[in-house]
C-alpha cells in the first residue's frame, strides 16, 4: 500500500509540474483583440506577438524555414537592414508586403490569417520610433 501511495505521490508531482510548466501561448484572436497604441510600440508586447501569430507559427518565417529568407522569431532575426530601415517605414520592404504594395509579395499570403489595420499601423509606427528591440 506504501508503494502505491508513493507511485501516486510521484505521479501527481509530475502531473502538476507539467500542467504548472506549459507555456499560455498566445491565440490568434488574442493578437487580433490587442490594441496597439499610436506611439510608445514595444517589440516585446505589440510586435513580436503579432510575427510569431501571424508569420513564424504557420511555419513560413520561423528558424527552420526561413521563408524568403527571413525569419521573425526575434529581434535579431528580423531587423535586417532593406526588411526594416529604421525610422523609414517607407522604405522598409516588411512595409510594402503588409501593406500589399504592388512590386511585392503581400505578407501573409491570401488563405493565412491577415494582419488587421491595426496591426499594420503598429507595425509602421513601431519603425518610424526607430524599430527598437523594447
Amino acid at each position: 500500500m506504501k508503494n502505491i501511495l508513493n507511485i501516486i505521490s510521484i505521479f501527481s508531482i509530475i502531473l502538476f509540474a507539467f500542467i504548472g510548466g506549459c507555456k499560455d501561448t498566445v491565440t490568434n484572436q488574442q493578437v487580433d483583440d490587442t490594441i496597439i497604441p499610436a506611439s510608445n510600440v514595444l517589440f516585446g508586447k505589440h510586435i513580436q506577438p503579432i510575427f510569431t501569430v501571424k508569420c513564424t507559427s504557420s511555419g513560413c518565417h520561423d528558424d527552420e524555414t526561413r521563408a524568403g529568407s527571413l525569419s521573425l522569431t526575434s529581434w535579431t532575426n528580423a531587423h535586417i537592414p532593406g526588411i526594416i530601415n529604421d525610422y523609414e517605414p517607407a522604405t522598409s520592404r516588411l512595409v510594402w508586403a503588409i501593406e500589399g504594395q504592388l512590386g511585392s509579395n503581400s505578407m501573409p499570403p491570401f488563405g493565412y490569417p491577415a494582419l488587421t489595420q491595426n496591426q499594420i499601423e503598429g507595425i509602421i509606427t513601431w519603425i518610424k520610433e526607430g524599430a527598437k528591440n523594447n
